[in-house]
């Protein structure tokens, strides 16, 4: 089957290949919302376009930069710094935009090349591994040039229609992954509107407290809230809650590195070892594999030892906020904050707790180099805690949302590593498309 397909030289194949600008005025000119949408390095994933970070021109800004204007199907590669050769297509819901200097466009001829495929050949490890090795051949920064990327070779069968075959299986994995991301967005917000309407708003108690029924609310739930406040040292709270201090809820420890110069820590380890970094790519606060573990012998250097499943984690430095509930049973390093919940207290809770209390975390934070909260600070802040029978209420409503999070999560990593098995087989024409659309109908 390899055998019939061609190689493409990209510039052969391509109407447009360059790299963006910045506006002038840089940084000064942009906005949080606007007419054109400036797509940068940090939007440009692998795994797809991410939204976070974008930011947006005024059409006189924009207009001045309307020769790196970005269309539907165009195919976006960075091309400078650390994020050099991460690829993918542009959303069709952020147009119109344009893109900086640390971007590229490439617009295949779509009746010679599929952009969807070019995509996915480009974030194959085949190609990411060359990409990367050119990249780093300059005598500064990683960088592409517009030259470099003229001459990427593109294997692929002629076939245009069988190009778009082979990048729609892999769609469909891709679609049944964003589908995943979009619910676990919903089911977050869902549990952040809870826990600010109960614990923060106390719209439940204001209701009861006006003579009105609190809206959305099971009646033998409302029932289980107070209809009147009390003063204590936070202002007024729900009669008959009370105020403690985080240490008084959670068993609070801190971790560390195990030396790295000792093989007998790492070498073969079995045991998860997170750091910031393992949470600062989670998509949901959920943490259920690390990307490095550790040894019996290493684990034995670390005093808060290995943590239980259903321990709440807290990035504490560079930066502080990360949050996950970890899965699996935990060590972890300097970096963090972790929270055991004492018996009958919801990790639930304390997960959303931190969440919303995130400004008077970072108020307590100090540091010459970086900011950092210690395990002392944090212990000592003070928090409303609701009656036993509201939080029960809160967990059991909590509690089955987390658990499909946590499912569709599985779900995902599980077909993102079909897809990327998939990947260099398709691209390679070592797997048949009918093969492939079979493995794939089976999980999707």
């Amino acid at each position: 089957m390899a055998g019939e397909w061609t190689r493409l030289r990209l510039g052969d194949v391509c109407t447009k290949i360059g790299s963006g600008a910045t506006p002038r005025g840089g940084s000064s000119v942009y906005l949080e919302q606007g007419d054109v949408a400036l797509i940068r390095s940090q939007n440009i994933y692998n795994d797809g376009f991410h939204h976070d970070g974008i930011v947006y021109l005024s059409k006189k800004h924009a207009d001045e930069l309307a020769n790196v204007e970005v269309v539907e199907q165009d195919v976006l590669l960075n091309i400078t710094g650390d994020s050099v050769a991460r690829a993918c297509q542009v959303d069709p819901n952020v147009l119109p935009a344009r893109v900086n200097q640390h971007v590229a466009i490439i617009r295949p001829d779509p009746k010679q090349l599929s952009p969807l495929y070019l995509r996915y050949f480009l974030v194959s490890a085949v190609m990411q591994a060359k990409m990367l090795s050119m990249a780093g051949a300059g005598a500064t920064r990683n960088a592409l040039t517009k030259g470099m990327i003229e001459e990427f070779t593109v294997f692929a069968p002629p076939d245009v229609r069988e190009q778009q075959a082979i990048a729609c299986v892999l769609g469909a994995l891709d679609d049944k992954i964003e589908l995943n991301r979009r619910m676990h967005e919903t089911l977050e917000a869902m549990a952040r509107a809870i826990f600010k309407s109960w614990f923060v708003d106390f719209d439940p108690v204001r209701a009861k407290a006006a003579g009105q029924e609190p809206v959305g609310l099971a009646p033998e739930i409302a029932d289980l809230f107070p209809d009147a406040f009390e003063d204590s040292e936070l202002g007024a709270i729900p009669k008959g809650w009370r105020v403690c201090t985080i240490g008084e809820l959670a068993t609070v420890v801190g971790g560390s590195t195990p030396s790295t110069k000792e093989p007998r820590y790492w070498d073969d380890g079995t045991h998860c070892w997170a750091t910031p970094r393992d949470l600062s790519a989670l998509a949901t606060p959920v943490l259920l594999d690390t990307e490095r573990r550790i040894t019996d012998a290493g684990l034995e250097q670390i005093s808060s030892g290995l943590l239980p499943a259903g321990t709440v984690l807290l990035s504490s430095r560079a930066p502080i906020g990360y949050l996950a509930i970890a899965q699996v049973p935990v060590a972890i390093n300097q970096g963090f904050i972790a929270m055991k919940p004492q018996p009958g207290m919801s990790a639930h809770f304390l997960l959303r707790w931190a969440e919303a209390s995130q400004a008077d975390i970072l108020s307590r934070a100090n540091g010459s180099t970086f900011l950092e909260i210690s395990k002392t600070s944090f212990r000592t802040i003070g928090l409303v805690v609701p009656a036993d029978s509201v939080q029960s209420a809160f967990h059991g409503l909590l509690e089955p949302i987390f658990t499909r999070v946590v499912s569709s999560e599985m779900e995902s990593r599980t077909l993102s590593a079909l897809r990327d098995a998939l990947l260099p087989k398709l691209v390679s024409g070592e797997l048949r498309i009918k093969d492939a659309e079979k493995i794939v109908e089976r999980c999707v």
